[in-house]
């Protein structure tokens, strides 16, 4: 996987001087910051709370704005990865370059992903101001966001193969989207199907019974499988793509 640390400064750099990552950034943070600012509100307005119905709890677990912003977020950061390059025929430079195919897809995806953290990292000032009026269980917090970023890895992973499948940004956005909320969908299955197989397959690929069990501190190694299934497959497949480019 040689190439890795040159195509992820390129792709760093490629993100963060054009507007795209700067408007995803006040666009995402002005989604959460509305999020916690009415959980904070409902909760304080609440006579009575379980230990499971905290700010942490709720934002993290019970919110549907987290999913909506992953929803928009996560194919937004992904959909110019290869579909820009192949469009401009940027991409032929690439491949003669002295750098493997895995090197280039890790490379690419890692840039997204470290765009992706930086994105949540201003949250943490969200717990900070939860500590200064009460106390925080910081296992919760942990949890939380490695549920986060587990779930956000398996989707820009999806949005990398989706990105190498076609030369348009757009389509490339349009399917990720479509897969993201297909995955949504059947999670929701676990609600509407009667006990059997369909419905622990769709338990297993829930991502509102994955956050909401994260968020009150429970981690399931299943889900991490699942996460990490999520995130391998469509990068293997991403590099099978790429590496038919090089030889075609």
């Amino acid at each position: 996987m040689s190439g890795v640390l040159p195509i992820l400064r390129r792709e760093l750099l490629a993100l963060w001087v054009t507007p795209l990552a700067w408007v995803l950034l006040v666009v995402f943070l002005l989604i959460q910051g509305l999020s916690f600012y009415s959980i904070v509100v409902h909760v304080s307005s609440m006579t009575t709370a379980s230990i499971d119905s905290g700010p942490v709890q709720a934002y993290f677990g019970q919110s549907i704005f987290l999913l909506v912003s992953l929803l928009l977020v996560c194919p937004a950061l992904t959909m110019r990865v290869f579909a820009e390059e192949r469009r401009s025929g940027t991409i032929e430079a690439l491949l003669t370059a002295p750098v493997t195919p895995a090197g280039v897809v890790l490379g690419k995806y890692l840039a997204t992903l470290a765009t992706y953290v930086a994105m949540w990292a201003p949250t943490l000032l969200y717990i900070l101001i939860l500590r200064n009026t009460g106390q925080v269980d910081w296992r919760v917090v942990g949890s939380s966001y490695l549920g986060v970023f587990g779930v956000g890895a398996g989707y820009l992973a999806v949005g990398t193969l989706m990105s190498a499948m076609t030369k348009s940004q757009l389509t490339a956005f349009l399917l990720t989207v479509l897969v993201i909320f297909g995955l949504f969908i059947l999670g929701i299955g676990e609600y509407v199907f009667e006990a059997g197989m369909l419905r622990d397959l769709s338990s297993h690929v829930s991502v509102l019974s994955q956050m909401d069990e994260m968020a009150k501190g429970i981690v399931d190694l299943r889900r991490l499988v699942f996460d990490g299934t999520l995130i391998g497959l469509p990068l293997f497949v991403t590099v099978r793509v790429v590496d038919s480019w090089r030889r075609g």
